[in-house]
Parts: C-alpha cells; sequence; structure tokens
C-alpha cells in the first residue's frame, strides 16, 4: 500500500513538472569541441532525463556481468548445504527408526556436502554405531576431540563406548575430562560421581558431590543423603585401623541424615567400646525412632556391657516403647526373650501375628519357643511354616536382596539405593500361595517311580507270563521291586533250606520226584524294600519232564518311608538296574 502511495505522487509530481516547463519556454544551447546545439528547454530537460536513465541501466548490465561468477559459486555452496542439512535431517530419522542403510547413505551425503559441520561427525558416528562398527565410532569420536566445537561431543561418544565395552577405567578418565573442561554438563559430574563411587573412592566422590551441588545438579536434601552414604561407607573402612576418625565420620553422616541406620550401628558401637554408653544409647534411639531396624536392636541390648539376658531384654523392651507399631520392636523382644529363656514373654508378644501368615522371622521364633518349651512337634511344625511363611524385610537394592547394607547398588551403581523393606515375589506370600502334596500312601520304591514316570522303558513283571522251559539250569534269585499294592500274593509254599552258598543249583542235585525252587534270598539291608521269591516251581518226574507249580509267596519286608530304600555299602543284589529290569522273567 505504501509503495503505491508513493508511485502515485512520483508520477503526480513528474506531470507537475513537465507541465511547468511546458508554460515556460525558453532556449538552451551549448557549444562543444565546435558543435553548437540549440534546443528547448523542454527537451533538453527530456534528454537528460533519458540519458541518465540510459548511464544507470548500463552500469546494473556491467555490475551483473560482473557479480555473476560469485553469485553462481554463492548458489552452489547454498544448494550444498541444503542438501546437506536435508541429508543430515533424513539420517537422524533414519537413525532414529533404525535404518542402517538409509541412514548410511545420508552420511555420505551429509560428509560430501557438510563435511565441517559437527551434526555430520555425529551422524557418522550413529551411523557406526548402527552398523555394529565400534572401532569406526571411535575413530570419529577420537576426530571430534581435534575441534573445539566438537571436543566436548567427542568426549561423551568416546565416554559411551566405554561404558558399553565395560571399559570403567576409561570411562572414569573420560568423566573426569568432561568434568574438567565444563562443569556444568550435568552428565559429566553425575557419571564421575557414579562410577567413583562404586569404585570405592568415597574421598573423590566427595569432591564431585560437592561440584554437583554448587552447579545445582542435584538439590540440597538429596546431596546430604548421599553425603552421609559415602561418610558411612568410608567410616566402615576406616573402622578397624582408626576407630576415632571412623566415629566422627558416623557422627557427621547422622547430623546429616538421621534415619541412616549403618551410620547409627557403626555410631553407637564405636561410642558403648569407649565407654560412653549414654551417648550410644542416645544416638541409637534417635535413629530407632525414626527407623527400627534389627541390628540397631542388638546394639542397644549390648551397648552396655556385662548385662544378663534379662537386664538386656528390659533394655530391648524400652527401645520398642518408642515405635509401639512397628513389628521390629516386637521382635526384638521376642529374640531377647528366648535368649534369656522367657519363653511365656516370647509367645505373648508374638500371639497378635499368628493369626494371619506370619513372617518367616517370627515362625523361626515360635519354633525356638516351642522347642526351648520341650513341644518337639510343635516346634517341627512352626519350622515347616517357615519354609513356607512370606519373606521378611531385608536391604533391597534394583532387586538385589541382600543381608547387609550396602552404599551403592551391586546392579546399577546408583548411590544410596539400599531400602529396608519386604522382597515382593511368590515366596512371600501368604502360606496358601505353595501347596505341597505329601505322600499319603504307602513306601514307594525306584522301580514304582520308574514304571509311573517311564511306562515304556519298565514293563510291569508281573503281568507277564511265565517262560516257557524244559529243564534248564536254575539261575540266580531274581529281585523285584515294588509297592504292596502292585504286588499280588499267591499261596504261600515254604522253599526247602539252602546252603550258604548261594550259587546255581543243578536240577540233579534235587532228588527225583521232589521241587526244586529258587534259594532264598539273603535279606536286604535294613530299610531296603524288595520282593523276593521264585515265581513257580519247577516239578521233576520220573521221565525229567517239567510240572508247573503256583508261584511261591513274595514276602515284602517293611522299610522305613523316608529311607531312599539303598544301601550304602551293598552291592549285590538290591541294586537292580534297569537293564536287569527288563530281563527278568518268571521261570
Amino acid at each position: 500500500m505504501t509503495r503505491i502511495l508513493f508511485f502515485t505522487l512520483f508520477v503526480i509530481a513528474a506531470a507537475l513538472g513537465l507541465a511547468w516547463l511546458a508554460d515556460r519556454p525558453g532556449t538552451i544551447s551549448v557549444a562543444w569541441l565546435g558543435y553548437q546545439i540549440e534546443t528547448s528547454a523542454f527537451i533538453g530537460v527530456v534528454f537528460l532525463s533519458v540519458f541518465v536513465v540510459a548511464v544507470i541501466l548500463v552500469l546494473a548490465i556491467l555490475r551483473y556481468i560482473w557479480t555473476r561468477p560469485s553469485a553462481i559459486a554463492a548458489h552452489m555452496r547454498e544448494r550444498k548445504q541444503k542438501q546437506g542439512f536435508d541429508a543430515l535431517s533424513r539420517g537422524l530419522v533414519a537413525i532414529g527408526v533404525g535404518d542402517r542403510a538409509q541412514a548410511q547413505r545420508y552420511a555420505g551425503v551429509a560428509q560430501r556436502n557438510l563435511p565441517q559441520e559437527p551434526l555430520t561427525a555425529l551422524l557418522k558416528a550413529q551411523t557406526a554405531q548402527l552398523k555394529g562398527d565400534d572401532a569406526a565410532a571411535r575413530r570419529t569420536f577420537e576426530g571430534m576431540l581435534d575441534h573445539h566445537d566438537t571436543e566436548l561431543l567427542g568426549v561423551r561418544g568416546l565416554f559411551l563406548e566405554a561404558k558399553r565395552a565395560g571399559d570403567e577405567g576409561a570411562a572414569l578418565v573420560l568423566a573426569q575430562q568432561a568434568v574438567d573442561r565444563n562443569p556444568k554438563l550435568a552428565w559429566g559430574v553425575n557419571a564421575l560421581f557414579d562410577l567413583q563411587a562404586r569404585s570405592g573412592d568415597w574421598d573423590r566422590a566427595l569432591n564431585t558431590l560437592a561440584i554437583a551441588r554448587q552447579n545445582g545438579h542435584v538439590d540440597s536434601k538429596s546431596a546430604n543423603r548421599r553425603r552421609a552414604v559415602l561418610l558411612t561407607a568410608e567410616a566402615r573402612e576406616t573402622e578397624a585401623f582408626d576407630p576415632s576418625k571412623a566415629l566422627i565420620l558416623a557422627n557427621e553422616a547422622l547430623r546429616l541424615a538421621p534415619s541412616l541406620v549403618p551410620a547409627a550401628e557403626l555410631a553407637g558401637r564405636l561410642l558403648a567400646s569407649k565407654g560412653e554408653v549414654r551417648a550410644a544409647s542416645r544416638q541409637i534411639l534417635r535413629t530407632w525412632s525414626l527407623s527400627p531396624h534389627p541390628s540397631l536392636a542388638v546394639a542397644y541390648a549390648f551397648a552396655k556391657p556385662g548385662l544378663s539376658p534379662k537386664d538386656r531384654l528390659k533394655r530391648v523392651e524400652y527401645l520398642a516403647k518408642q515405635t509401639p507399631d512397628d513389628v521390629e520392636g516386637t521382635v526384638a523382644i521376642a529374640q531377647a526373650a528366648v535368649e534369656a529363656q522367657e519363653w511365656d514373654r516370647a509367645r505373648e508378644v508374638l500371639e497378635p501375628y499368628l493369626e494371619e501368615a506370619p513372617s518367616a522371622r517370627i515362625c523361626t521364633l515360635m519354633a525356638r519357643i516351642e522347642g526351648g518349651s520341650g513341644d518337639k512337634g510343635r516346634e517341627r511344625e512352626w519350622l515347616a511354616r517357615a519354609l513356607r511363611a512370606p519373606r521378611d524385610r531385608a536391604w533391597i537394592a534394583d532387586g538385589y536382596v541382600s543381608d547387609r547394607w550396602l552404599p551403592v547398588s551391586p546392579v546399577t551403581g546408583v548411590v544410596d539405593a539400599f531400602e529396608w523393606k519386604a522382597p515382593a515375589d511368590a515366596i512371600g506370600r501368604p502360606d496358601e500361595t505353595l501347596q505341597i502334596d505329601e505322600w499319603t500312601g504307602p513306601p514307594r520304591d525306584a522301580s514304582a517311580m520308574l514304571r509311573e514316570s517311564h511306562p515304556t522303558q519298565a514293563p510291569d513283571l508281573r503281568d507277564e507270563a511265565p517262560a516257557d522251559v524244559g529243564e534248564p539250569p536254575i539261575e540266580g534269585p531274581s529281585v523285584i521291586e515294588g509297592t504292596a499294592e502292585e504286588v499280588t500274593v499267591s499261596e504261600p509254599q515254604p522253599a526247602p533250606p539252602q546252603p550258604a552258598d548261594t550259587g546255581t543249583a543243578k536240577p540233579e542235585d534235587a532228588p527225583s520226584g521232589e521241587t526244586t525252587s529258587a534259594p532264598e534270598t539273603p535279606e536286604p539291608p535294613e530299610g531296603k524294600a524288595e520282593t523276593q521269591a521264585s515265581s513257580a516251581s519247577v516239578a521233576k518226574t520220573g521221565d525229567g519232564a517239567a510240572e508247573e507249580k503256583p508261584p511261591a509267596s513274595i514276602l515284602v519286608p517293611p522299610r522305613a518311608p523316608d529311607d531312599p530304600g539303598v544301601a550304602p555299602d551293598t552291592e549285590d543284589e538290591s541294586e537292580v538296574s534297569l537293564e536287569r529290569l527288563r530281563s527278568a522273567h518268571i521261570r
């Protein structure tokens, strides 16, 4: 709109000027180089205007011709940049979706068009990572270190490669370089802190924590808690050779985090060892009121040396009064009462927790109580319940269950990851979660279970027909194992006494007309259930013909239900292999 207004005003001004010249006639005379030109003023002005416009056009054309090469070069550069940035955009998208072929293609285009662009090197490195070429990725990141703009990008890339390769030493050095170059980078400070804490370098980890707090990478509350954890870890390592320093560190940790159980337990023990019973008790009481724990109860009970078990019970009862609604106090009282052999007192404090599913620790304490009272049956019952009871609280971090507190998670390396809580798994559910079917039938031996699990491999011997034999030598006794229900007992027929030597009996050894039966198998070791008998009796007539007799009786000696049925030092007929079971026949 403004341009139209100015153009209109210009046209009006030009028209008015030309009209003004036309109303005022005059003559213009020019004498130059022997020539004299005379014309009217109007024509002179018009000619002068045309001349100026022509000069301007000539100059514009010359300028256009003069600037064409640089303009063409600039256009080419702009076109390459456009193609390069477009390749970067498409390449990063291909990296995101995991398209290795497209990522490699666009990385090449970006490298040709934008060789100095930091994003080009990043795309190239990430393409190499996507292809699994770790060596090429490391070379690319190392090349970034030579340029100021990409130096930190190269450090971070090499750090991630070292972490992926499991090289903790290289990762620690690279994280330290990142912090030295720019401590405002949160990833460098946090990574350095985690690596130093995981390696147990508590002093350097404390310094790094101070840098993180100074640059706003961690809030004050979290920083105080982490500092307390690191001080406690250092105090536990220092306790063996410098108890005074360990006590100072533990007290500083409790000043920052009063609910830190390991620090309170350590400070209480060290104060008690120095004879400062009141200070130790006061320290433990303060932490117990914030977070009850069994180790605090033990430290409080033994803070004053020389006390009898009943006096320690009184101290624990006073401690438990500080947290009447927590189960740790009740368990601590029951534990102290058991040690003092106050069975009624222990049973009384545990009584409210026995109605529903008690934990494994409570079941174990009840077993000790019943055992101390002399009721062995109830003791075994509580021990059996303890196997299926919900699991008790433990130190847990990232799914890792530990019986003692650790400053760093062994899974992720995070500081102060352990929590005192009950594991949440199938074993920790109520008693009805795990049902165990107990065998209440008669004792079962190896062959019976073998037939149940592999019916095609272990045939039932009692279903086989007696072998039709003429007059073979009578072999040694066959041993058949099975349950009482699986054996058909026929009318007993006593076998004649045999000599001590149980070798092979020849048919001619028996008198004519008498029954020759298999020799009696020696009695197996106690606890081994065997069915021993000859399956059929062969009677000899005068002409040597064999006559079948009813099967002899099958005796099943009793054995204890819990006995596995294997004699440890017997390797004769009592050990029946699968091949013998397959080849056994009733003769």
